[in-house]
């Protein structure tokens, strides 16, 4: 899927907002959000594609203080499906007035975490079967986890102190691997064009992703576009 490089535009509320609603409808959702907090800058970041009625609502009941699609996805590493949340009271209490404004509660969290403790979360949310759901999100997990590193990075480098933090230093090679990863090449394709084993390979790419704070090589890469390292394949 085509990828807007934040980093190349205004930093503004409208250009974030305006990506969200690409997502939303590349990935054929009924709505997107991000949200994230920069501890080290003290800033909260919070970009949605829901109604402003809704919007004023949740603020007005104080809902990000129990919302259970927050707190427990900011407390994980790993893609948060609000189907698999435990229906507490918490959660009763938000999707009982979601459900008032039209919003489901089929919907999907991506976690990112940065190197100075800095969390990101993307959500999408589609109103439909558990079945249709379940595909859906199979087809679209790679691309919501690229694109969530994709605007938890620009976000937070829109920050100055994030733009002073936010600069992993990689090696030649490591980000050569993760140029030809991004090209669409694998692990063995990149160990004979470089002459290396496909180990060295799994050695270097083990580095960027630590070095860059990514649970997988697709966030590795979306991260290292994200920042400038390497091109779009």
């Amino acid at each position: 899927m085509d990828i807007v490089d934040l980093g190349t535009l205004p930093k503004s509320e409208a250009v974030y907002s305006d990506f969200l609603l690409q997502v939303r409808e590349k990935l054929e959702m009924d709505h997107a959000a991000y949200a994230g907090l920069n501890p080290a800058a003290g800033a909260i970041h919070g970009y949605v594609t829901y109604s402003d009625e809704w919007k004023l609502h949740y603020q007005e009941q104080g809902f990000h203080m129990i919302d259970p699609t927050l707190h427990m996805s900011q407390r994980s590493i790993a893609p948060v499906d609000w189907s698999r949340l435990e229906r507490s009271n918490d959660f009763r209490r938000v999707f009982r007035d979601a459900h008032d404004f039209g919003i489901g509660d089929q919907g999907l969290t991506i976690p990112v975490r940065g190197p100075y403790g800095d969390v990101g979360l993307l959500s999408v949310t589609r109103e439909c079967s558990t079945e249709e759901w379940q595909k859906l999100v199979r087809h679209v997990i790679g691309d919501l986890q690229s694109l969530a590193v994709h605007i938890h990075d620009t976000v937070m480098s829109s920050d100055m102190l994030g733009r002073i933090l936010y600069h992993p230093s990689l090696s030649t090679r490591e980000v050569e691997i993760l140029q030809w990863v991004a090209a669409g090449k694998s692990q063995q394709d990149i160990g004979d064009i470089l002459s290396i084993s496909h180990r060295t390979v799994e050695v270097h790419l083990r580095s960027s992703r630590e070095k860059l704070c990514a649970l997988t090589t697709a966030q590795a890469v979306g991260r290292a576009v994200g920042l400038g390292l390497i091109y779009p394949g």
